[in-house]
Parts: structure tokens; sequence; C-alpha cells
């Protein structure tokens, strides 16, 4: 059994470490910190905009290799078909391996990210399945309860331009054609595998 006085130092050390983790990259500490709850997740923070990009400000952009998902900390590169962005009214970007993500970070904003509101919000999109062309999420048209399983390897909310498209995929690998507007909680909840995985 280890000495008292050993426990001390490396607990200190512990401590400390766990603290320097508690900032965020402006130096606050975390708001509303459980001390009973023994997981911690470090969230990016989202990524400025580069006005030397050549892009609108609200116009969607190339996803980073290195990005990292809010909701479930997956490279949303790595799957550029399934991959979504939220941009918010300062510029800044958020990217996200899936739809489901993206909806379930749209119910919860603060929750993944305290520096931001739904109402700072400025644009979503979502990649069509097909060509991989970005669509604004709330035009989008989303398949739920097909076979093909998404980047996390279970069931996803495809996504397409059109109703067409949709119900082409829904005919060849089964499902139900949603909108943004369908995307419930309880719908994000039955498809999310982050349900264990607390911010």
């Amino acid at each position: 059994m280890p000495r008292p006085s050993r426990l001390l130092s490396s607990g200190g050390l512990t401590i400390a470490f766990t603290t320097s983790l508690l900032l965020f990259a402006d130096g606050q500490p975390a708001r509303d910190f459980d001390l009973s709850n023994n997981t911690l997740c470090i969230v990016a923070p989202a990524t400025p905009y580069d006005p030397a990009s050549g892009l609108p400000m609200y116009a969607p952009r190339p996803v980073p290799a290195d990005a990292r998902c809010p909701v479930c900390g997956m490279y949303p590169a790595r799957h550029p078909r399934w991959a979504a962005q939220i941009i918010f009214k300062d510029g800044a970007a958020h990217y996200f391996d899936s739809p489901v993500n993206l909806f379930d970070f749209l119910h919860k904003v603060d929750r993944y990210d305290r520096r931001y509101t739904l109402d700072n919000v400025a644009a979503s999109y979502v990649r069509d399945l097909e060509s991989g062309q970005w669509i604004e999420a709330g035009q989008a048209h989303f398949v739920h309860g097909s076979v093909v399983t998404g980047p996390m390897r279970t069931a996803d909310l495809p996504a397409f331009a059109s109703r067409t498209a949709a119900d082409a995929f829904v005919r060849q690998h089964r499902g139900t054609v949603l909108t943004a507007a369908d995307m419930t909680p309880r719908l994000l909840a039955s498809l999310s595998r982050n349900g264990r995985h607390r911010h």
C-alpha cells in the first residue's frame, strides 16, 4: 500500500492536471462543472472564419482534416459524404461527422459549446450523399431507418438534395423520408451513440 505522502503527491498532480484541462481556450473556467461526474470532455472551439479563403462568411466550406465533431469527437473529413457543418453569426464553424450529430448539436448548442446559443447559428449544411454537394439542412431530405450505416457504423440520416433522390434511395435500401422539422430529440436519441458521452 502506498504511503500517504505519495498519495498526496500524485493526487495533487492529478488535481492540477484536471484543473488545467477545465480551462477553455480563452482561459475561462468551465461553468457548472459537476465534481461527482468522473467523465471530462474537452470540445475544441469552433473554427474561425478565414477571410482569405475567398468564401462568403456564411457559405459552406471545406472540412479541415483536423476538425473534430463536437458531439462525438470523430474526424468529419474522413467521411466526406456524411459530413455536416454549422456556421455561427461570427463566421466560426463546427463540423460534424453526420447529420445525426448536427441535429443533436442544434437541440443542445450550449451543452456542446458554451460560447454559443441556437440564436447564434447563421447557417447549417449537410452533404448530399450522392453528389457530395453541400445543401442547406433545412432544405434537405433525410432517410431514416435504411439498411445503410453511417460513419459510426449504425443507422444514420443520409441526406439528399431532392425528394426524388431520397425516394429512390428508400426503394433500394428501405427507410422513411424525413425533413429537418422531423428531427425531434426522441428520434435523435434513438439514433445517437452518444447517450453516455456526457459534456
